[in-house]
């Protein structure tokens, strides 16, 4: 099992349309990835590690797909909407990992 981690950095001043992301995004990159998507987390940043600190992070996706190819033959068809799509909730551009799960509870 692999996951797909979308992660928007904590930017001074950068939008973050929590509605819509929720609301219209999410659920086009759930119609879109259809039964290649296994599950998605969501999380929005708090705080850092240290008192009174920012969140490194204002919002985080966590994919979960049965491998790299699943994933990536699923995002290739649709990359182009769901990447077009980012624009109208956040200028921040993600960084993205995929990562092998190597405890999951």
């Amino acid at each position: 099992m692999i996951r797909v981690s979308v992660l928007y950095p904590r930017t001074e001043g950068a939008r973050f349309d929590w509605a819509y992301y929720l609301d219209s995004h999410l659920p086009l990159v759930r119609r879109r990835l259809g039964a290649a998507l296994k599950s998605i987390a969501v999380e929005q940043g708090l705080a850092g590690g240290a008192p009174g600190s920012p969140p490194a992070y204002v919002a985080l996706a966590h994919l979960t797909f049965d491998s790299v190819e699943v994933f990536q033959t699923a995002f290739a068809a649709h990359a182009p909407e769901i990447l077009a799509d980012i624009p109208r909730y956040t200028p921040i551009e993600p960084t993205i990992q995929l990562s092998d799960v190597r405890l999951a509870s």
